[in-house]
């Protein structure tokens, strides 16, 4: 680490936010995957259950980051709203929100370690690039074809 030192308790409160919303992810893409219905049924809901898998391994990275600082992770897990709204459509835009949501959350784990801790840093910016390319997935995939 850097001379310079992290604020302990914001980034254990950043990484704790970072581990709710990725869990609340695993719930929430693994509930999707079972309201999705129709012809591209399969490629979608097969699509969603990898996104909660996905999810699952970002939890358990915040958590093991939490560890290594030597405090104790969360047991909550992070908003769980049910819309009962389950066109295609409206689960990704959901998705995409929760996303975004995500996005903020890292970036504010990096604002507060950034020429700290390299290996947060690094850690802050991987999972920004990995949610980044997952709202660009989910933008296209709520575009219309053509």
């Amino acid at each position: 680490m850097n001379d310079q030192a992290f604020d302990k308790v914001s980034v254990i409160t950043a990484l704790n936010r970072i581990l709710e919303l990725e869990l609340a992810g695993v719930v929430r893409y693994t509930h999707y995957s079972f309201m999705v219905f129709g012809y591209s049924r399969i490629p979608i809901a097969s699509w969603l259950r990898s996104q909660a898998d996905e999810s699952l391994l970002h939890a358990r990275e915040a958590g093991e980051m939490i560890t290594h600082l030597g405090e104790h992770p969360s047991l909550a897990i992070g908003p769980l709203l049910e819309t009962h709204r389950h066109d295609v459509g409206d689960i990704l835009r959901e998705s995409l929100e929760h996303e975004s949501t995500a996005l903020a959350a890292y970036w504010t784990l990096l604002e507060s370690v950034q020429g700290k801790s390299v290996l947060l840093e690094e850690y802050a910016r991987r999972q920004i690039a990995e949610e980044e390319m997952h709202r660009g997935q989910i933008s296209k995939m709520l575009r219309p074809p053509g």
